[in-house]
C-alpha cells in the first residue's frame, strides 16, 4: 500500500522540525547585512544577532567610538563585523559605502530619532530633524540599498525598515514620530509590491517601547512609565533582544513570502 502512515507522516514532521532548528543558528550564513544606526541601541543588538546567525554584518553609525565597541564585541563572539562611519542623511557619502560592498542581501533601516513634545510646541527645527531621519534618509537609504541588491542578482533580499506601533496608533507628545512612522509603514507596502520582481521582501518591525539609551530617560519619569504600563496588556517592557529575534527571522530564508507586512512586537498595545 503507497503512502504513510500518520505515525510517520508525524515523525517526517518531526525530523524536519529538529533539522530547521539545528540550522536556526546559522541559517544567514554568506549573506551580507548592513545595520544603520548601529553604534548603540537596538541597532547594536540587531547587529550583533545577525552576526551570531552567520550574516557578514556592516555596522553602520556616525560614531566611530561607538561602533568600534560593537564590532569588538561581535568579534568576540566570533562573527563577522565591519564598521561603516557614515551620516545617513548624506546621500552620496552613504551611496559611496554601499557602492564599495561587493554584495548586499539585507538592509536593517533602524536609524532614527524622537523628540517627545506636546504638539502645540514643537519647534520648526524639531519637525526638520526628525523627517530627515525618519523618513527621508529611510526612503533614500532603502532606494540606495534596493539597487545594491538588483544589482548583486540574489535569489532573495530583504529590506526591514524599523517602525514602531506609533507607525499603526496614535500617542500623546508623539505627533511628529507617529506620522513618521505612519509613512515608513506606507512606503514599506509600496515598495514591497515595486521590488517584489526582484525576489526582495520588504517588511517593517514595530515594536512597543524597549529600554534603550534614546528612551531610557523618559522611563525615569513615573507618569510616563504608569502611562505606558497601563496601556501594555502583557505587562512588561520589549526586550531588545526580542526585536533583534523579528528582524533575524525576517531577513531569514524562513520569511520567503512574507513581504508589505509588519511584525508587530506590541504586547497587544495596538490590538486594543
Amino acid at each position: 500500500m503507497n503512502g504513510t502512515s500518520e505515525e510517520q507522516d508525524a515523525e517526517d514532521n518531526s525530523t524536519g522540525t529538529m533539522m530547521r532548528s539545528q540550522k536556526s543558528s546559522s541559517d544567514l550564513d554568506g549573506l551580507a547585512a548592513l545595520v544603520t544606526g548601529a553604534g548603540r541601541g537596538l541597532g547594536a543588538e540587531i547587529a550583533g544577532a545577525l552576526a551570531q546567525r552567520g550574516a557578514k554584518v556592516y555596522a553602520l553609525s556616525r560614531s566611530a567610538n561607538e561602533l568600534d565597541g560593537v564590532v569588538r564585541k561581535i568579534h568576540d563572539a566570533g562573527g563577522q563585523a565591519s564598521a561603516l562611519v557614515c551620516d545617513v542623511t548624506d546621500v552620496d557619502a552613504f551611496a559611496a559605502v554601499v557602492d564599495r560592498m561587493d554584495r548586499l542581501d539585507v538592509l536593517v533601516n533602524n536609524a532614527g530619532t524622537n523628540f517627545p513634545t506636546e504638539f502645540v510646541d514643537v519647534t520648526l527645527e524639531q519637525l526638520d530633524t526628525m523627517l530627515m531621519l525618519n523618513v527621508r534618509s529611510m526612503f533614500t537609504v532603502a532606494q540606495t540599498c534596493a539597487r545594491k541588491m538588483i544589482a548583486s542578482s540574489t535569489d532573495r533580499a530583504a529590506i526591514i525598515n524599523m517602525s514602531s506601533q506609533m507607525g499603526h496608533v496614535g500617542a500623546i507628545r508623539r505627533s511628529v514620530y507617529c506620522m513618521t512612522k505612519h509613512a515608513i509603514e506606507g512606503l514599506t507596502k509600496a515598495m514591497a509590491l515595486e521590488l517584489a520582481a526582484y525576489r526582495i521582501c520588504v517588511n517593517t518591525v514595530a515594536p512597543t517601547f524597549v529600554e534603550t539609551p534614546m528612551t531610557k530617560s523618559f522611563f525615569e519619569d513615573a507618569r510616563f512609565h504608569s502611562w505606558v504600563m497601563e496601556r501594555l496588556p502583557m505587562g512588561r517592557l520589549l526586550q531588545a533582544e526580542d526585536v533583534a529575534a523579528a528582524v533575524c527571522y525576517l531577513a531569514s530564508p524562513a520569511a520567503a513570502m512574507v513581504t508589505g507586512t509588519s511584525l508587530r512586537i506590541d504586547g497587544g498595545w495596538t490590538a486594543q
